[in-house]
């Protein structure tokens, strides 16, 4: 068949058009990668996606078969240039895309799904704890803390004055007691955690008794009945969905009761026809029984962001003052630390759970501790904490400055990227994350990206596989920056990255 003839001349013209290795090497696109990863690395790389674009070549099943198919179909009018022109136009349709641009990013594509682990991203999609971006970034003195500890020995477990072995979590402690009031506290490696912990030393075997509505899902599918359950608690539901009253959890107490439990439902909200039992009766109703109460705050706020205009969220303070037996926070989350768990509380159950043997399987390690105590020490002075922590400061931005950082953004795009895309402000909302704040949109502004060279997935894809990555959002086609969460030397990077992905 003269279709077949054809088509095998075209795809012959086409596979002696695909790059060789070498060739590919040598560009200063795939060049830059044998900066990142070994060269021997690139050319497998290389050497895979070229052969896979040979496969789909050659694939008899797939083009030609189409061709076969396809060509000058029974109702279409015939072509003026024959079979030949037919082949032609369908070939057309179906060509591969062999540019270096495209090239470039199946190897960089091919590389970073093997090879590539956690690095440094650019978040722009307005969730300012993002928990796949790592969720809290560090203040600069937790950083530099870091540093510090890592390159040399450092006073982990040791009393310098002395020379005597200490504990790791003395000066920790000090800070936490400091701050919130308790008269105890203990670091664990997240709230998860410490809300084991407790169960463990303070319940097993023992009934909890919990409001209905606070069975709540933290995350990953661990949800608290399951954590209770593998702390060795029985569980004691009162209540019902949207009402619990203090007669709902006087009632349930037995001589089993180990613990009266109450839960912050930091990544939910219910509304309308509700009630719920304020952490004062709790601890009243809890003295006159002889029970613990224990509050799980999980997002873990120190500073009460209701001044700022913003919802009221719990803060450790007052829960202590409250009276509160032990209180389990995060502190990546609004407290803006690296990953970990704070129990703070009455130091004669502090105390019972620092001898648990589980609390040396929880440990934090000397990174935790040193990034923590750094953290710490800036919410000693709270305007200090707002102007240092990234968290607060991304929280706190005012609209004026974002207005601004997006401005500075467009205005170093380089003028073939401005002319390929369709670039707007606009007004948005950005999100806490983390489980925290539910519901709560943060106005922002928000560059909005379209063009018609690009589809917005594959714009999104493009700057996701930038060197950094840089993280954005979709909605209605468009790709939205929100710079909010981009910090001011990340603009540049950006920018930078549009202008490449125009450049092509």
């Amino acid at each position: 068949m003269v279709v077949n003839f054809i088509f095998m001349n075209i795809r012959q013209d086409i596979l002696r058009s695909i790059p060789s290795v070498n060739g590919l090497l040598e560009s200063p696109e795939i060049s830059k990668l044998i900066d990142i990863y070994p060269r021997q690395l690139v050319v497998d790389a290389i050497r895979a996606v070229l052969e896979d674009v040979r496969q789909f070549l050659i694939d008899k099943k797939g083009m030609l078969q189409h061709v076969n198919n396809q060509i000058a179909p029974p109702m279409s009018p015939p072509s003026k240039g024959g079979d030949e022109g037919g082949v032609k136009k369908l070939v057309e349709v179906e060509a591969i895309d062999l540019s270096l641009q495209r090239l470039y990013h199946l190897v960089q594509q091919s590389l970073q799904q093997k090879f590539c682990g956690i690095e440094h991203a650019v978040n722009a999609t307005g969730i300012i704890l993002h928990t796949g971006l790592g969720r809290a970034p560090l203040a600069d003195e937790a950083a530099k803390q870091i540093q510090n500890v890592l390159k040399s020995f450092c006073t982990l477990e040791i009393e310098k004055l002395t020379g005597r072995r200490g504990s790791r979590y003395h000066h920790i402690e000090q800070l936490i007691c400091t701050i919130t009031g308790a008269e105890a506290a203990l670091v664990v490696n997240n709230n998860a955690a410490a809300v084991l912990l407790v169960l463990d030393t303070l319940a097993r075997d023992k009934e909890v008794v919990i409001s209905r509505s606070q069975l709540v899902e933290i995350g990953g599918s661990f949800r608290m009945p399951d954590v209770m359950s593998k702390g060795g608690a029985i569980l004691v539901e009162v209540g019902t969905t949207n009402k619990t009253y203090l007669a709902d959890y006087s009632n349930a107490i037995t001589e089993r009761t180990g613990l009266i439990l109450k839960v912050h439902q930091s990544n939910f909200k219910i509304v309308g026809f509700t009630e719920t039992v304020d952490a004062d009766d709790l601890v009243s109703l809890g003295k006159e029984r002889n029970i613990p109460v224990m509050y799980d705050l999980g997002s873990g706020a120190l500073i009460d962001l209701g001044k700022f205009g913003l919802p009221h969220e719990p803060i450790v303070q007052e829960s202590i003052k409250a009276g509160v037996d032990i209180v389990t926070v995060s502190t990546d989350k609004i407290m803006g630390g690296p990953q970990g768990g704070i129990i703070a509380g009455k130091k004669k159950w502090v105390d019972l759970l620092k001898k648990n043997p589980l609390t040396r399987a929880l440990r934090v390690g000397k990174l935790t501790v040193a990034a923590l105590e750094a953290t710490l020490r800036l919410y000693l002075d709270e305007d200090l904490a707002i102007q240092k922590i990234p968290v607060l400061q991304m929280i706190l931005t005012p609209l004026g400055a974002i207005e601004e950082r997006c401005k500075r953004l467009i205005d170093n795009m380089a003028p073939k990227a401005r002319a390929c895309m369709d670039i707007a402000i606009i007004d948005g909302l950005s999100e806490m994350g983390g489980g925290s704040l539910p519901g709560e949109g943060i106005p922002t502004r928000l560059i909005s990206l379209r063009s018609e060279k690009i589809n917005a997935d594959e714009l999104a894809a493009r700057l996701r596989g930038d060197n950094p990555p840089i993280f954005a959002r979709i909605e209605q086609d468009r790709v939205l920056l929100d710079m909010r969460t981009v910090y001011d030397d990340e603009v540049v990077v950006i920018s930078g990255a549009l202008g490449n992905i125009c450049s092509f």
